[in-house]
């Protein structure tokens, strides 16, 4: 399947540039994301954040960071995390590489708000009226993102990186993993407020069930992601509403 070139989402009005020096730059061979889901996406979700009042700075900081992780969502498409650079990334934004270290420490980093604003872009969270309706919409959005050659190419580096640098791990789940589960909780308290809330699985099974799905493919199995995965799963997961209470989504990676 194509991968999708929509632009990312527009800058939000907090994110501000960080005036402390630059770190460092790490080697580029190293492998190395926040906000309300639901909520206007802004491109860097991680990136640092500094209270101050609006102006042409600002202005050019937002730009910057739209250019930055358009840039970095377009090379890796283009030749893979390999062979991306924060030299290139930066190169193609038409910003400095000191720029790009001011927001995120690593190439990782960058590509983690790049991901979690597609993410934020491409699945909405619905209200149609019914759990069911609102589980399949929200299913069928994140698994038809999850067919993106691009997006699968990006998941397994991430995770991966996640797995052998802790400090990276923690930026992944609280930025991607929590952020997700998240959006689906706004879909279960939706329901539960109506009364279409099933009294099984518990609410935290099914974002086990709804994301273990996505892993397991993309990370042992290599298998795509079927279209007729969101139906099944809907049926599987929306049963008869009604029964016992059994809690709500934990927002944990």
């Amino acid at each position: 399947m194509a991968s999708m070139e929509q632009p990312l989402p527009p800058a939000r009005p907090d994110l501000v540039p960080d005036p402390g020096p630059a770190p460092g730059p790490e080697p580029e061979g190293a492998l190395r994301t926040r906000g309300a889901p639901g909520a206007e996406p802004g491109p860097a979700p991680g990136a640092r954040r500094q209270a101050g009042k609006a102006g042409p700075g600002r202005k050019r900081s937002e730009e910057s960071q739209r250019a930055i992780l358009a840039a970095a969502w377009e090379l890796v498409g283009e030749i893979g995390f390999g062979g991306l650079t924060i030299e290139g990334i930066a190169a193609r934004s038409g910003t400095g590489k000191q720029t790009v270290y001011r927001w995120w420490p690593s190439k990782a980093d960058v590509l983690l708000d790049a991901l979690a604003s597609q993410a934020d872009l491409h699945i909405p969270i619905p209200d149609d009226g019914s759990y069911a309706a609102d589980l399949l919409a929200f299913l069928t959005a994140s698994y038809q993102l999850g067919r993106d050659p691009r997006v699968v190419h990006v998941l397994r580096v991430l995770m991966a990186q996640a797995q052998i640098d802790d400090d990276f791990g923690a930026r992944f789940r609280e930025s991607f993993l929590v952020r997700r589960r998240t959006a689906l909780a706004v879909i279960v308290d939706r329901a539960r407020a109506r009364g279409d809330l099933p009294a099984t699985p518990p609410p935290d099974l099914v974002a086990d069930v709804i994301f273990g799905v996505i892993w397991y493919r993309i990370l042992t199995r290599h298998q795509p992601l079927d279209e007729q995965i969101p139906a099944q799963l809907t049926a599987l997961l929306a049963g008869p509403a009604g029964g016992q209470d059994h809690g709500t989504i934990a927002h944990h990676g």
